[in-house]
């Protein structure tokens, strides 16, 4: 059993870890004014699109909040965005579909030079001044009543009809690129659908029903306090990234963020999440036959679409497997062992090694400062017994002493 005063401090410390990995607010504005002047521009009157009413959305991690700071300085944030239009010329294939998203962006002396090479499914914006960051866009249909159906799934606890908020994109690998003006036949993606499911895990009373309305709009609000899945996600990436660099065969993050959505049981404590879901989220991994490759393979499915296997790479690469299964032991050491280590200093060293020298220790400076300012305030004791320090919760709770200056009493 955890002891109370260390659940307490382990708590403490993963919270302000938790909150040096998150991005800065004024990132965090400068992406939505970024990505909302390209919306602007593709559904300006003059634009070719106009009648198409195009609207640049957030997707993935910057729509879920567990958008990380990069380990280093000089690397960018990657921003992820949908390019929803409500419709499309009948004769247009994805081809068609994506190249007028692409023409109306070269239109613009700016944006053309600053166009990337054209990716499998997105155009890709890299902002080369001081934001360091680019963004994906994806091109996309939706239908007439799409924003109306999207509302509902985003105010009803529990909404499970997720297939109804599915998107059509393009994907210049699908035979029926050039040739299917029809877009039932192209793939779906549903990432609105997959941010809804998040939400609902994320809470932890039904009371907090929201967070993610804002951020459905082209300028949602910074989210100032996070939720503790959402924190527990943050510190899982921050870890897989230390461990394994610039290593492409290392964990992805739709894995990771699915299976601590899995296991998560609305703790209120990060310790206590982080605790539970690294121990628990392997049991949410399944095995299934798969006729393609003639064999059991492990599968982790998509909440919003169970026919699709995140794991689906893990197959014709089998390092990438190994990667996540050799991550996912040293994070439950990390963790489980936190609880073992006696003594700030030492902490310290340990969570450094694994979550990165920076926020750990920005982390524990903000604490030491927060110490200092609680114990300046006569409201800091110690512990009875154990030699940790807080706020006074116990009757054998010592008080510390304030620092006086030449032996002042």
């Amino acid at each position: 059993m955890l002891n109370e005063e260390i659940k307490i401090q382990l708590n403490e410390i993963f919270e302000e870890i938790s909150n040096n990995l998150d991005i800065t607010e004024s990132q965090f504005k400068k992406a939505v004014e970024s990505y909302t002047a390209v919306g602007n521009w593709l559904s300006d009157d003059e634009s070719s699109l106009s009648p198409y009413k195009p609207m640049i959305k957030p997707q993935g991690s910057f729509l879920l909040g567990t958008m990380i700071r990069p380990l280093l300085e000089t690397d960018e944030l990657d921003v992820d965005l949908v390019c929803q239009l409500v419709g499309k010329n009948p004769t247009w294939t994805q081809f068609d579909l994506k190249n007028a998203v692409g023409r109306r962006l070269k239109a613009n002396q700016t944006y053309n030079q600053m166009l990337d090479k054209e990716g499998r499914r997105c155009w890709t914006l890299n902002y080369a001044d001081s934001s360091k960051f680019h963004m994906d866009i994806l091109p996309s249909l939706i239908s007439n009543d799409y924003q109306i159906i999207l509302e509902k799934a985003y105010s009803v606890r529990d909404y499970k009809d997720y297939d109804k908020i599915a998107i059509r994109i393009t994907d210049k690998l699908e035979e029926n690129y050039y040739s299917e003006t029809n877009p039932d036949f192209w793939n779906k993606s549903n990432p609105f659908g997959y941010a809804a499911w998040f939400q609902q895990k994320c809470l932890t009373n039904i009371e907090e029903a929201r967070f993610l309305s804002d951020s459905m709009s082209p300028m949602p609000n910074y989210q100032k306090r996070k939720y503790p899945l959402q924190q527990v996600v943050q510190i899982l990436k921050r870890h897989r990234d230390i461990m394994f660099k610039g290593d492409e065969d290392k964990p992805i993050s739709i894995i990771i963020t699915t299976l601590a959505a899995k296991a998560y049981r609305q703790e209120q404590d990060l310790y206590v999440a982080l605790f539970n879901v690294v121990n628990s989220m392997e049991k949410y991994i399944e095995v299934k036959y798969s006729h393609e490759h003639n064999k059991w393979i492990k599968w982790i499915g998509n909440p919003v679409n169970e026919e699709e296997n995140f794991a689906d790479k893990w197959p014709d690469n089998p390092d990438k497997e190994r990667n996540f299964f050799k991550w996912l032991q040293q994070i439950k050491m990390v963790i489980n062992n936190s609880s073992e280590i006696r003594g700030i200093p030492n902490i310290q060293l340990a969570l450094k090694e694994a979550l990165g020298q920076e926020a750990v220790n920005k982390a524990f400076t903000s604490i030491a400062e927060n110490a200092i300012k609680t114990r300046e305030s006569g409201e800091l004791f110690m512990k009875g017994g154990t030699g940790y320090i807080g706020l006074k919760d116990a009757d054998n709770d010592i008080k510390v002493k304030q620092h006086n200056f030449h032996g002042e009493k």
